[in-house]
C-alpha cells in the first residue's frame, strides 16, 4: 500500500518511521517532512494545509490511505473533504476536531458529559472577563480558545498575571484570531499525564501513558512550549488508573461525539491532572501528541498499519494491540530563546552520528532544513532524541548521551526529562 503522512514535524517524523516498517507498505510519502523524513519516505512539497494540493496528490500517486500529523489541516476540514472523495484517511473530521479546536466546545461537551474537568468560563470581551478575574481564587489558568500551537495557555499565579494574559488575548490579540474567545479555569493542582487512544468512533484502545515536560527550564520553570521532552510508560498511569480513563473520560467523549452527529475516527489525546487518584481532563487533543509520540510509537510492538487501517474501517475491536515491556525517553533540543523569538539558520552538528542506526536510539528531526552541504535549524523545537531501555535509567542515558553529541549555536535542552519516572521507579 501506499501511504502518505501529512506534517513535517517530530511527530511527523515518528509517524513515518514507524510506518516505513509495516511489511504491507509499498511507498512511503510525506508532504511537505523534512530533512529527517527523507531518510525513511519520499517527501513532496505541498504544504500541510494545502488541502486541494494534497488531494490531487494521493488521486495521482495511488495512495491507499493519508496519515495526517498536525491539528490545523484537521480543523480545516481535510478529514472531510477526502472523505467526500472517497479517499481513506486516518483523522477526525472538522467537527469532532473542536475538541481541540475549540478550547469552549471542549468545555462545553465535558461538562454536558459529566466528565471530570476544571470549573471553568468563556469569554469574548476584556470587561467581563477581567471582573471574572478579581473574583475567581488564584491561580487561575487562561486559554485562548483556539489553536495556538501549544502556547495559548497561561497559569496566572497572581491576579495582575492573569488581567496581562486577559488582555494580551483579547486586546492585544498575541494570538490571532485563536485569541478571539478566551477560557479561564481554576488551576488544578497534581500530577500531568498525557493517554492517547486510537478510535474508530466505537471502539476505543488506549496506548501506554506518557508524561510530557511543557515549560522550557528544568524544574518545571519559565513559559509553556509546544513540549520539552516525554517518557513512557509513565508510572503514573496505572493499569487502574487507565482503566479509570476509558471509562470516565474517554468512552463518554467518544459516545457524545458519536450522538452528535460527528463520530471520532483517528487518535483522541487526553490531557489529564490526576489529582488524588482521579482524573480531571485539562484539555483534548484531535490527534497524536507531540514529543509523546516520540515516545510511545518505539514501544508499539503491532504494525501501525494495520492499527490505522482497522480505525479507517471501523473494526478497531478487531485489531489486537501489542506493546513492547520497555522505556523511552524523549530530549527535546531547541533554539535560544524559544518558545519566543529565536534565529535560523545556523548549522547542526554532530548529526552523521547521532542518525547512525541503532534500535536503541532515533533522532527525530523537529525544525530543521537542508542549506546547501549543511542542515541547518528552521524552527523552535530543532530535534527530539528518543532512547529505548529495559529501564528509564538506561532509556534516559541513551537519550541524553546522544543528544549531549549534537551541538548548535544556543541549543537548548532541558537537563532533567524523566527525573520523576526514576523517583517513582526508586
Amino acid at each position: 500500500m501506499n501511504v502518505l503522512v501529512v506534517g513535517s514535524g517530530g511527530r511527523e517524523h515518528a509517524l513515518a518511521w514507524k510506518l516505513a516498517q509495516s511489511r504491507r507498505l509499498t511507498r512511503l510519502y510525506c508532504a511537505p517532512g523534512n530533512v529527517g523524513i527523507e531518510a525513511v519516505a519520499t517527501c513532496v512539497p505541498i504544504a500541510a494545509d494545502d488541502v486541494a494540493g494534497l488531494k490531487r496528490f494521493v488521486e495521482s500517486e495511488g495512495i491507499g490511505l493519508t496519515v495526517v500529523g498536525p491539528e490545523a489541516p484537521l480543523a480545516a476540514g481535510l478529514a472531510d473533504e477526502f472523505r467526500r472523495a472517497k479517499l481513506r484517511v486516518f483523522g477526525p473530521s472538522r467537527n469532532a476536531a473542536r475538541i481541540e479546536s475549540s478550547k469552549s466546545f471542549a468545555k462545553e461537551l465535558l461538562q454536558r458529559c459529566g466528565v471530570p474537568t476544571a470549573e471553568g468560563r468563556t469569554f469574548e470581551s476584556v470587561a467581563p472577563a477581567l471582573e471574572y478575574v478579581e473574583r475567581a481564587p488564584v491561580p487561575l489558568v487562561v486559554k485562548a480558545d483556539g489553536l495556538a500551537q501549544g502556547k495559548g495557555v497561561v497559569v496566572a499565579q497572581t491576579r495582575d498575571e492573569a488581567r496581562r494574559a486577559v488582555t494580551d488575548m483579547l486586546e492585544k490579540r498575541v494570538f490571532g484570531a485563536a485569541g478571539s474567545r478566551i477560557v479561564i479555569e481554576e488551576f488544578l493542582d497534581g500530577e500531568e499525564l498525557t493517554v492517547m487512544a486510537f478510535t474508530d468512533g466505537t471502539a476505543i484502545v488506549p496506548m501506554v501513558p506518557a508524561q510530557d515536560h511543557k515549560r522550557v527550564g528544568d524544574g518545571d520553570t519559565g513559559p509553556n512550549t509546544g513540549g520539552m521532552g516525554a517518557y513512557a510508560p509513565a508510572p503514573l498511569g496505572t493499569p487502574a488508573l487507565l482503566v479509570t480513563v476509558e471509562r470516565t473520560v474517554l468512552r463518554p467523549v467518544v459516545d457524545a461525539l458519536l450522538r452528535l452527529g460527528c463520530p471520532y475516527q483517528g487518535v483522541l489525546y487526553a490531557g489529564l491532572m490526576v489529582m488524588r487518584g482521579t482524573p480531571y481532563v485539562l484539555e483534548f487533543n484531535a490527534r497524536f501528541g507531540d514529543p509523546e509520540t516520540q515516545v510511545v510509537l518505539p514501544l508499539l510492538k503491532t504494525d501501525l498499519l494495520d492499527v490505522m487501517e482497522a480505525v479507517v474501517e471501523h473494526r478497531l475491536d478487531q485489531c489486537r494491540v501489542v506493546w513492547h515491556d520497555r522505556a523511552a525517553v524523549c530530549v527535546v533540543l531547541t533554539s535560544k530563546g524559544y518558545p519566543g523569538t529565536y534565529i535560523a539558520g545556523l548549522p547542526i552538528q554532530g548529526l552523521p552520528a547521532a542518525d547512525r542506526s541503532r534500535d536503541d536510539v532515533m533522532v527525530f528531526h523537529a525544525g530543521t532544513k537542508r542549506q546547501g552541504n549543511e542542515i541547518v535549524t528552521a524552527g523552535g523545537r530543532v530535534l527530539g532524541v528518543t532512547g529505548l531501555g529495559v529501564s528509564f535509567a538506561q532509556a534516559r542515558d541513551r537519550a541524553y548521551e546522544t543528544a549531549r553529541a549534537i551541538s548548535f549555536e544556543g541549543c537548548h535542552l532541558r537537563s532533567d526529562i524523566a527525573v520523576r519516572a526514576l523517583q517513582a521507579r526508586a
